[in-house]
């Protein structure tokens, strides 16, 4: 920002109400977008650089506020003038102060689609919500989408067989960066789900990324679905009530604690068409020992549902990691597979 502190007009100066607002004007707060290449460590280090002049302004602000502008003699410039120092002020106390972040993340250009780009916020990480960080395999999967849909899913999304594209569904969204590139990549309605306090973020980035995805050809829905839960504070009735609805469903990077396996294997029985055309779609990166038990636990689960998910395609991708306080994201490799319903004869 050009403007620094000590260009502030002061009140013992006694500035023109025209010099407060042009001041107030230039001090309005914009949240920043960053690119998803900056790392959220990074991010973070480069907010709190900038901690000096924040409370700088917060001063300021409270000075203008606080003052009875005695030497200004209309009282609706007076009006005026608190009224935007308190905006000023009101900005500065949202979530953006406590660590929130906001990246583009862009797709380029292919065969049907244009080049865009999708806006996800990040709320401030805490102890145990995963879900409100954009993990780098939800890009990864993201950016490999236009792969899987005219051959693994060849059948579902070739629209000369005669049959209208079947609606997806994404588990554990998170942010929700992988569903919404799905509605815009395969022009595709998207119902996007996870963890009940894990929703509000979610719809607000599905909110924050409508325009774009229905001018691509895609639709979204949100609602929240617990894994292993069925209460109505679990599950969104509305659009979970119908079991084995969706005849392609979603899920990256969603395997942490040892319940995991067991869990995601049946949300997707549960939600997974009985066709034998249906296809789920999981990547998982191989992290460390840890992650490949869990994904060895997880192709188990599968097998053990009452109607078996098998595995019927498989390959890695090269990712990274934007975790940790390294300068550079940590490379990852990340197994991808396709699933599909084995037959009982």
């Amino acid at each position: 920002m050009s403007l620094e502190p000590k260009d502030f007009p002061q009140m013992w100066q006694k500035p023109s109400s025209e010099d407060l607002l042009s001041t107030l004007k230039q001090l309005e707060l914009s949240p920043p977008i960053w690119s998803h290449k900056r790392k959220r460590s990074e991010i973070v280090h480069e907010q709190e650089a900038t901690a000096y002049f924040r409370r700088e302004v917060s001063m300021y602000l409270s000075s203008i506020i606080k003052s009875g502008l005695a030497w200004i003699e209309d009282d609706d410039e007076k009006e005026a003038i608190w009224t935007e120092a308190s905006k000023r002020m009101t900005e500065r106390c949202g979530r953006t102060a406590m660590g929130e972040i906001t990246r583009r993340w862009p797709f380029r250009e292919d065969a049907r689609t244009p080049t865009f780009e999708l806006i996800i916020r990040e709320p401030p990480l805490t102890g145990d919500s995963l879900g409100l960080k954009t993990w780098g395999s939800s890009y990864l999967l993201a950016q490999y989408l236009p792969s899987l849909g005219p051959t693994s899913l060849f059948r579902l999304f070739d629209e000369s067989l005669g049959q209208p594209r079947p609606p997806v569904l994404e588990l554990g969204s998170g942010t929700g960066l992988l569903g919404l590139a799905a509605a815009a990549l395969w022009k595709v309605h998207v119902i996007l789900s996870d963890l009940p306090d894990i929703m509000e973020n979610l719809r607000f980035n599905v909110e924050a990324n409508r325009a774009t995805v229905e001018k691509l050809g895609g639709s979204l829905d949100a609602g929240a679905l617990t894994w292993g839960g069925s209460g109505e504070d679990e599950v969104d009735q509305d659009l979970f009530e119908k079991k084995n609805q969706f005849k392609v469903v979603l899920a990256a990077d969603p395997l942490y604690d040892d319940i995991h396996p067991g869990l995601l294997a049946g949300a997707f029985s549960e939600q997974l068409s009985l066709e034998e055309d249906a296809r789920a779609v999981v990547m998982v990166p191989l992290r460390d020992e840890t992650t490949k038990r869990l994904l060895q636990n997880f192709r188990e689960a599968m097998k053990n549902q009452t109607r078996p998910l098998a595995c019927v395609e498989e390959g890695t991708l090269d990712g990274q990691d934007d975790w940790g306080e390294a300068d550079e994201g940590s490379p990852v490799n990340c197994w991808w597979g396709v699933f599909a319903r084995q037959s009982l004869a």
